[in-house]
């Protein structure tokens, strides 16, 4: 009979971009001895430190992170799988410490790819498919053109009449604001095996108008600390706009204002809104998923002493069990 496999236990800390994720992470690492997973697209790469919102050092309070400047801005290609390897490195290695490991972010593929066997880290949209397939039909043309803008990769690969993966491709898109192409095309069939992780999921989300109020002032805040100066210094690299890094938020933006495209005022405009566009996608993703217990943190400080008291409660019930496969 062939031994069980050791399944290490997580907490994850997901949610909307600017919901206060690192905090509380941070805290919740100080009160169970953990260690912090970042789930975030764009932490990975070196050099992309403020319009990540990557924490510094001092941040970290001396809690160690993971998977933060693992990836070289000029990668061709980071896939979900890759992530998961990495990750899942760094998470054995958390336990073989005796210590809990803390995935936090704000990337629903990186988190799944973590908490569901791998082919199901992109599940599917059934009301955003239907949606799709019937502008598909209505305007076949329309439909790939979008798809090339967002994500030529696949377009080029696919058939013009393969209604089915282009509303895929495009499904995959909206659902997580990443193409199908940057996870690599590359996920295993894994069917009848679990997750790796056995994982207690908290969520955290805030009322609209808060949220949208706390990522305007958060980019003006990145500005003021650098970003422009930070963007700068990539753009004159001269990247390949085709490279995943250079689509980032906060960057791209500003690449535009850089070309001469747009006023800087446009841009940084275009950054808050394209942020707010992509938290919108975050909340769409994350309230799918039945396993998350959330924390409504639109008066974070007014309650955050409840919050991190009543995380820590479940997190060290959660610890106590023990699970094989």
């Amino acid at each position: 009979m062939e031994q069980a496999k050791f399944r290490p236990r997580i907490v994850c800390i997901v949610g909307q971009t600017a919901c206060h994720k690192t905090e509380c992470a941070i805290e919740l690492a100080k009160r169970i001895d953990g260690e912090i997973v970042s789930a975030d697209s764009v932490q990975v790469y070196s050099g992309m430190d403020i319009g990540s919102a990557k924490p510094s050092m001092q941040e970290r309070q001396g809690i160690p992170h993971h998977m933060i400047d693992c990836v070289p801005i000029d990668a061709a290609g980071f896939s979900v799988s890759e992530y998961r390897s990495l990750a899942s490195a760094a998470i054995y290695g958390i336990t073989a410490r005796g210590r809990v490991p803390i995935v936090a972010g704000g990337s629903g593929l990186y988190c799944n790819a973590l908490t569901y066997p791998l082919e199901f880290a992109i599940p599917r949209n059934d009301e955003m498919r239907a949606r799709l397939l019937a502008e598909y039909d209505e305007d076949r043309q329309r439909v790939v053109k979008r798809l090339m803008a967002v994500d030529p990769e696949t377009a080029n690969r696919l058939h013009p009449n393969d209604r089915k993966r282009i509303v895929r491709a495009l499904e995959v898109f909206e659902c997580s604001g990443q193409s199908l192409s940057d996870f690599g095309n590359d996920f295993q069939n894994t069917a009848g095996e679990p997750a790796a992780f056995n994982a207690l999921l908290f969520g955290l989300n805030m009322e609209r108008e808060r949220l949208y109020a706390r990522i305007n002032s958060r980019v003006d805040q990145m500005m003021q600390a650098g970003l422009l100066d930070e963007a700068k210094r990539i753009f004159d690299l001269q990247y390949s706009v085709e490279l995943p890094a250079m689509r980032s938020i906060g960057y791209q933006q500003l690449f535009t204002y850089f070309r001469k495209e747009c006023s800087l005022e446009e841009a940084v405009e275009k950054i808050k809104q394209d942020t707010r566009r992509f938290a919108k996608r975050q909340q769409t993703w994350f309230r799918r998923d039945e396993r998350i217990y959330w924390y409504d943190v639109t008066d974070y400080d007014a309650i955050k002493t409840n919050v991190f008291a009543d995380m820590t409660e479940r997190a060290r019930e959660f610890l106590k069990g023990t699970t094989t496969i």
